[in-house]
């Protein structure tokens, strides 16, 4: 995956529980894990902007590209 999500390091590092930021933001527990896991297609700058507010770190802290673009399969 060319963009890698580093929200579990940064959840550590603020002393936070991926709970505690679902009741902040507002996100579903589900719809976080599959942030946090690198799965997510597409995530709303307003989520991302909220997650940076509440754990007080830049959007890069958050989304690393990794140097690799990926190709999209033909369907």
């Amino acid at each position: 995956m060319a963009i890698e999500v580093h929200l579990d390091e940064m959840l550590k590092k603020r002393g936070m529980t991926a709970k505690e930021l679902c009741k902040l933001i507002p996100i579903t527990e589900a719809n976080l894990s599959v942030l946090r896991s690198g799965r997510a297609k597409g995530v709303r700058f307003s989520t991302i902007n909220k997650i940076c507010f509440y754990l007080q770190c830049d959007v890069g802290d958050l989304l690393w590209f990794n140097g690799e673009l990926e190709e999209e399969e033909d369907e």
